[in-house]
């Protein structure tokens, strides 16, 4: 006779049986045929009730989730967002963001001539105020840059200033080479940039004339002669379109443009166009360093992550940028420094104008991970001197604008911060260091 197990024991070993894939043996410990079968239908009773259970839970669900939905339709509107009274461009600056909601920035800055007093950046509070005051623009001396270049003078001027070049040097800040003068190895009287006049007697009279780019002198026929026009010096007169992008050289009869090291004259023979000297065969930089090509030169560059400190260390993942290493989980200062680090270099002429966007930084979430619900850009270094403003041109994106016109040569450095926020809560930031080469040229 087979012994009885208790129902308990029997659901128990049905299980055990089913996972182990040998139901086969529950004929030889405490099951026979019909037991199993009783077991079988006692399981399918137990899952059938455990469904009708399951879908009465869902329909319970459903009229919660209706219910729930009416009484917020009931609600009368919603509260409006929380927002920070409206601020204004200061007199004789501007002003950079029009959203007042919380967390959002509002950035300014003063025209040429004047200097920012106050924050250059506030922030909407959750309280609707602003972080702090608004700030103004206050007159100051041009001249105390000493914008102009080459030995030139400054002038003050009402809202504006003037340079008076030296003899030789042209342009707004005295800064292109005025070549009036004649060709290397050429002296004065050369007879190239004087010729006899080409004279026919017509009816008792004399008449004569001269080549292309030279003009006649003299009163007497007998003592006329044949000038070079001098086409650099006519042209770079105030007001006068300008012959050459750079330097005008005078030539006996005509002119040639001549560019500064680093750059070739172009098809046109006016425009200069620079010699990228970083995709020369020749390797211009040291072994472990990276060629950036500047307005009429280049840089070698070798980008280095920080040196790493107690708990907190930071690798190499590309040339250009670096990751923290993972934080211990009690560690929260380390959390609070940059997870990745990354350098960007930008080559810019002088006097470009502004304002414009010269770098963006955008976050992207991970697949599968929820990403950050807010961001807040700033400026934490460099030296930059308030050349520069970080503001949010869409959700995810900030945007770097040059908001001061630059003059080189010069290498501005400017630390941008990227925060990224969930719900609040503090997720991790960002940091590019970005380096700004600007050539002496407006070309």
């Amino acid at each position: 006779m087979v012994p009885r197990c208790p129902r308990a024991l029997l659901l128990l070993l049905l299980l055990l049986l089913l996972l182990a894939g040998s139901a086969s043996r529950a004929s030889q410990n405490c099951l026979n045929k019909q037991q199993l079968l009783t077991a079988i239908r006692q399981l399918q009773q137990v899952l059938k009730g455990q469904e009708t259970r399951f879908a009465e839970g869902i329909r319970n669900m459903k009229n919660r989730l209706a219910a729930l939905q009416n009484s917020v339709n009931r609600v009368g509107p919603d509260t409006p967002p929380v927002s920070c009274p409206a601020l204004n461009a200061p007199l004789d600056g501007r002003k950079f963001g029009s959203k007042y909601l919380v967390d959002h920035e509002v950035h300014f800055t003063c025209n040429p001539g004047f200097r920012l007093v106050g924050p250059s950046s506030v922030v909407c509070l959750p309280n609707g105020t602003w972080t702090g005051e608004q700030p103004h623009c206050r007159d100051m001396s041009e001249c105390s840059s000493q914008p102009c270049q080459n030995g030139g003078t400054c002038v003050e001027g009402v809202s504006h200033y003037k340079c008076i070049c030296p003899p030789g040097k042209t342009g707004s800040h005295c800064q292109h080479q005025a070549q009036t003068a004649a060709p290397d190895g050429s002296v004065a009287g050369d007879p190239a940039f004087s010729r006899a006049p080409r004279c026919a007697q017509v009816e008792r009279a004399q008449h004569c004339s001269c080549e292309a780019g030279f003009h006649l002198s003299g009163a007497a026929a007998g003592d006329s002669v044949c000038q070079d026009v001098n086409e650099c010096e006519l042209y770079g007169q105030e007001g006068r379109p300008r012959l050459c992008m750079h330097t005008c050289v005078n030539t006996p009869g005509s002119y040639r443009c001549a560019c500064p090291t680093g750059y070739r004259t172009m098809a046109d023979g006016k425009s200069c166009e620079d010699v990228d000297e970083c995709v020369s065969p020749q390797h211009v930089c040291p072994r472990g360093t990276m060629c950036i090509n500047t307005g009429g030169g280049f840089q070698c560059v070798s980008p280095e992550c920080p040196e790493g400190s107690g708990n907190v260390s930071y690798v190499k993942t590309s040339p250009f940028q670096c990751e923290r290493n993972p934080c211990p989980m009690e560690s929260r200062p380390c959390r609070h420094l940059p997870k990745t680090i990354s350098f960007h270099y930008l080559s810019l002429p002088s006097n470009l104008k502004t304002p414009i966007t010269l770098f963006r930084m955008a976050t992207a979430s991970a697949p599968g991970r929820p990403g950050p619900n807010s961001l807040r850009f700033g400026i934490v270094g460099g030296n930059s001197r308030g050349h520069f403003v970080m503001q949010r041109s869409d959700r995810q994106t900030g945007e770097l604008i040059l908001v001061q016109t630059l003059e080189g040569p010069q290498t501005l450095e400017v630390d941008v911060d990227m925060s990224e926020y969930l719900d609040r809560s503090f997720q991790a930031n960002h940091v590019s260091k970005v380096t700004i080469f600007v050539s002496p040229y407006d070309f």
